[in-house]
């Protein structure tokens, strides 16, 4: 029986109901678009489907390793040579987040993990403002890298919102056409005030509505205003180095807690004087079910170890 059946003999079913009670339209319009959304789910890309997979693992959760810093702040401290950094760490994430140019330059293709490949830029940290971005890496590059999704930063707010909201639109526009995931990145910029919920589910949802496959944004207390708001996968950004293993930890798993399938964390990993122990603890927060204070049990046993 296809999945269509059920909801067709629920239609037949309701509309017979809803004679009796004299709202027959109302019934069949109500069912008709349960129909509308099966039918769409099955008539999904093939590649779609596949990237996506690739992408948020089979118990529906992710971990994404982004190494992508460089494109607006150059060499970053610990990411001055991306493919040493990485090396170790690949292992344990499920896609790395990067630029076209060091993914050529710095990892191996031989092996590699998914890639979610940065597609705009064009600012720096020493220019005049960081939301006036453009898209930097045409359709014919991501498909020519194998990329399994690409990212673009959207920057709701500011004085370059149009320009980001319509780069987002243009993309998806290029990039479902030929099946391929687009991860929206809800920046602030250096205004890092606005990371509040209301804020962020603004941004997030606005995201949704444009046709992003998956949303990236930061953890937010009441982060989970943030997911109910948004029709589409979230993943929570790390954002600035945290002062400990376990404020990072904590977050992690209240967002997961509250709704989010994921993280793209990079900074609180590879900047850590034990990289492997901390993104090995925190996969087990998103693929092991450990809580906060069991995965930075894990932590502390881990960097005790010779990695």
């Amino acid at each position: 029986m296809s999945c269509e059946e059920p909801i067709r003999a629920l239609l037949s079913v309701g509309t017979r109901i809803s004679r009796s009670l004299r709202s027959v339209e109302m019934t069949r319009l109500i069912l008709q678009d349960a129909l509308l959304y099966f039918e769409e789910d099955l008539k999904m890309d093939w590649g779609m489907k596949n990237r996506m997979s690739q992408l948020i693992q089979a118990d529906g959760h992710c971990f994404f390793l982004p190494i992508d810093h460089g494109y607006f702040q150059g060499p970053t401290s610990c990411l001055e040579k991306p493919g040493e950094t990485i090396a170790p760490l690949l292992p344990y994430c499920d896609a790395l987040f990067v630029t076209r140019g060091v993914l050529r330059a710095a990892v191996n293709p031989a092996g590699s993990k998914p890639v979610i490949l940065r597609v705009s830029g064009g600012t720096s940290v020493v220019g005049k403002d960081l939301a006036n971005e453009s898209i930097t890496t045409s359709i014919e590059e991501v498909i020519r890298l194998n990329a399994a999704a690409v990212g673009i930063s959207i920057f709701v707010g500011s004085d370059y919102e149009r320009e980001s909201l319509t780069n987002l639109s243009d993309l998806v526009n290029e990039c479902e056409n030929y099946g391929i995931p687009v991860m929206a990145v809800t920046a602030v910029g250096k205004e890092l005030e606005k990371r509040d919920a209301r804020y962020l589910a603004l941004s997030s949802r606005i995201a949704a509505e444009l046709g992003a496959r998956v949303v990236k944004t930061y953890w937010c207390k009441d982060f989970d205003k943030v997911v109910c708001g948004c029709p589409v996968p979230v993943v929570m950004a790390g954002g600035p180095k945290c002062e400990t293993e376990l404020e990072v930890m904590e977050f992690v798993f209240d967002g997961m807690q509250n709704g989010a399938v994921g993280i793209n964390l990079g900074r609180n990993i590879w900047q850590n004087p034990h990289p492997v122990a901390m993104i090995r603890a925190l996969r087990s927060i998103i693929h092991e079910k450990y809580t906060a204070n069991e995965a930075w049990e894990l932590f502390s046993t881990l960097k005790s170890e010779k990695q």
